[in-house]
């Protein structure tokens, strides 16, 4: 079967390669059929070798992935042949540590995800374990529960890690598809949503007002923080979303909040902090972070895509088969594409 592979670990080491089809599924676990599977933005960190953990090559990339069961192993209850299914990422856990004990095991200190740590679903099939599995509801389509994990990063960090009033803003900052699921999960808690994005970004930011995003500032740090006061007033927005992850994202974020207030930071940056925190202490204000999801947070995002609460036709902009893997990996670095779907 053919797989998209990263075999090093230089500057584009990935390729399309002729692989074997997985072994039988072992004692809970599936052989996944894939029907669909999102290009992330680590993908390219990965394709690109701008990352700061470790990736075990070689190894079949993809972690956004949805499909059809084809076979159990010994064990399996619950699953049968033919269900269709999404799949979280943490696809090793040790199971006994006091954060998988506690349901926390997206903070697994031995945590292995899909596509970097063990073979991901950028290919025909993929070995699961169960514990991984949801079913997706009658009227989603492939190509949305394949999003399933980004709108439950999204979730994670907004929902559950964050505190949204409504009718008060909050601040986005990146317009990649993380910051558009946290936009729209904005709306959907009843905050008022403004996104912030650079010139490059004008692509993905031409989506925001399908997404229900009410205002939408495309400027530098500088210019970007005048502009936000003049619509949450001088003293700041209650919650800022950190969806970039770069130094000047993280800055602005901090200039922007409230006292008192929150900045929930979601996008990982290789590089340092450049400028002190000293204000968020000024401030009072917290800085949280946010990793993943659990299994809560699937269910809740399944069901809001079932109930039509969230717009996932506008977050796909292109699909492509597996052979064209690199054409979706070129159109989301030069952020040309919000998301981008694959297909075996």
């Amino acid at each position: 079967m053919k797989a998209v592979v990263k075999y090093g670990l230089e500057d584009k080491n990935v390729e399309l390669r002729e692989v074997p089809e997985p072994s039988p599924p072992g004692d809970g676990e599936v052989l996944l059929e894939v029907k669909a599977a999102g290009v992330c933005g680590s993908d390219i960190e990965f394709w690109r070798q701008k990352i700061n953990f470790i990736v075990n090559v070689p190894v079949i990339q993809g972690h956004e992935f949805c499909g059809v069961v084809r076979d159990c192993g010994v064990g399996v209850d619950g699953f049968r042949p033919g269900d269709r299914v999404t799949s979280e990422t943490a696809a090793v856990i040790c199971g006994e540590c006091p954060f998988c004990r506690a349901g926390e095991y997206n903070v697994c200190p031995n945590r292995l995800g899909f596509g970097y740590g063990i073979d991901g679903a950028f290919t025909n099939f993929v070995r699961v374990p169960t514990r991984c599995l949801h079913r997706i509801p009658e009227n989603v389509p492939f190509k949305h529960a394949a999003l399933t994990e980004p709108f439950s990063v999204a979730y994670n960090a907004l929902v559950m890690k964050s505190r949204i009033s409504p009718g008060e803003w909050v601040v986005v900052i990146g317009p990649g598809p993380i910051g558009l699921f946290a936009a729209q999960l904005v709306r959907i808690c009843g905050g008022r949503v403004i996104l912030c994005g650079l010139e490059v970004d004008r692509f993905r930011l031409e989506s925001a007002g399908k997404l229900g995003v009410e205002r939408v500032v495309v400027a530098d740090r500088g210019e970007a923080a005048e502009e936000i006061r003049q619509l949450v007033g001088n003293d700041g927005a209650p919650l800022v979303v950190d969806a970039a992850g770069s130094s000047p994202a993280l800055r602005l974020a901090v200039e922007l909040v409230r006292r008192n207030g929150q900045i929930t930071k979601i996008g990982w940056g290789p590089a340092p902090v450049d400028f002190s925190l000293d204000p968020l202490i000024e401030k009072a204000a917290r800085l949280q972070g946010s990793f993943s999801h659990t299994w809560q947070t699937w269910e809740n995002c399944l069901q809001l895509m079932a109930a039509g609460s969230v717009n996932m036709d506008d977050m796909i902009t292109h699909e492509y088969s597996i052979a064209e893997w690199e054409t979706a990996y070129e159109l989301v670095e030069e952020r040309q594409a919000v998301k981008a779907v694959l297909r075996p």
